[in-house]
């Protein structure tokens, strides 16, 4: 494999982790992520599955070192463990340090085991409640019996967990210490997210949901002893460990604190457009570069190197003033989780 030039944007951050969405459709329809009726994309619109092995294996070339898989749902994607399994050469080579994916649990039961084989050590999992009927409302189709079937399958296989779970404002507040035990009691390690303005939900809705992680943490300092810890994983949480548990727990706030100084990360829609930054709308097509090239890399790696030269500082998100600011048009399951 050609080594090139590592990849700095132009605050001289080095970008070494990729997230790349391989579909935008999903059998859950959570309320802060996609509408209930759903318009997906045209299937000659995604990128081939041999596509996607292609601008990835161009990115680790490039020195992406931390490859996460995303959608929509990962794991409907037909065929998606036959790319797992591709992909997973960088892994033995050594280009790759590591391949992981975010999912929401759903197909666990069955992909679990297969993932392991290939090389997946840890996996996130989405889930903001563990209560069957708060459940279903967020996620309009899901079954919460299915994914803790799933995650314990999951467990079972060896695959480290860490759970991404939504602070919602009024619909998961009431069960913050149950969840925190839950998780400790599990060995999977938390980490809260706020909720980001994607989307064309009504501005009333966004900050109907909205809860500051500043409240959330003042919440679970009531019950539970946090100190704060240095660790680092590449991405934008901040975590502190939980004396009682001795679990992990992060924190991302997209709002209420700007976390973009060390973002070292750029994502890729499932059509192949990149996104330098979650919270802007700026992208690069991708995927004309790798239909109009077949057999010749040097336009797409040059549309790479051009995409970097022009990521932003950082975000706009903001609910300040009780209003929205920053307010992304697209999905976030058109982007990426």
């Amino acid at each position: 494999m050609t080594k090139l030039s590592p990849l700095i944007d132009p605050f001289n951050r080095k970008i070494t982790y990729l997230r790349v969405s391989v579909t935008d459709r999903c059998d859950f329809r959570c309320v802060y992520c996609m509408s209930e009726k759903m318009q997906f994309l045209p299937k000659k619109d995604l990128l081939t599955l041999e596509e996607l092995d292609k601008v990835c294996s161009v990115f680790i070339e490039m020195g992406i070192k931390k490859l996460r898989i995303t959608g929509g749902e990962p794991l409907v994607r037909r065929n998606i463990l036959s790319f797992f399994k591709n992909i997973s050469r960088h892994l033995k080579k050594g280009s790759l340090e590591e391949l992981t994916l975010t999912t929401n649990g759903s197909q666990l039961k069955k992909f679990a085991k297969p993932l392991v084989d290939l090389g997946i050590k840890r996996i996130n999992i989405s889930l903001d409640t563990l209560n069957p009927e708060k459940f279903k409302t967020i996620t309009r189709w899901g079954r919460l019996e299915q994914v803790l079937e799933g995650i314990q399958e999951a467990k079972k296989s060896g695959l480290s967990i860490k759970i991404n779970k939504v602070a919602l404002k009024k619909t998961n507040q009431d069960e913050l210490n149950d969840f925190v035990k839950w998780c400790g009691d599990e060995g999977f390690d938390l980490t809260f997210i706020e909720v980001m303005p994607m989307g064309d939900f009504g501005a009333d809705d966004r900050l109907d949901q909205y809860w500051s992680l500043q409240d959330l943490r003042k919440d679970l300092e009531k019950i539970w002893t946090l100190n704060d810890i240095s660790l680092t994983t590449g991405g934008p949480a901040r975590y502190c460990e939980i004396l009682e548990t001795g679990q992990k727990v992060g924190f991302i706030t997209p709002l209420t604190h700007n976390f973009c100084e060390s973002c070292n990360r750029v994502r890729m829609t499932c059509t192949g457009q990149l996104f330098m930054c979650l919270g802007q709308e700026e992208d690069a097509d991708l995927r004309s570069a790798l239909r109009e090239n077949i057999n010749d890399d040097t336009l797409l790696r040059k549309r790479i190197m051009q995409a970097i030269d022009r990521k932003p500082k950082g975000h706009d998100f903001d609910y300040s003033r009780q209003k929205i600011s920053g307010q992304i048009s697209r999905y976030m399951s058109h982007t990426g989780g």
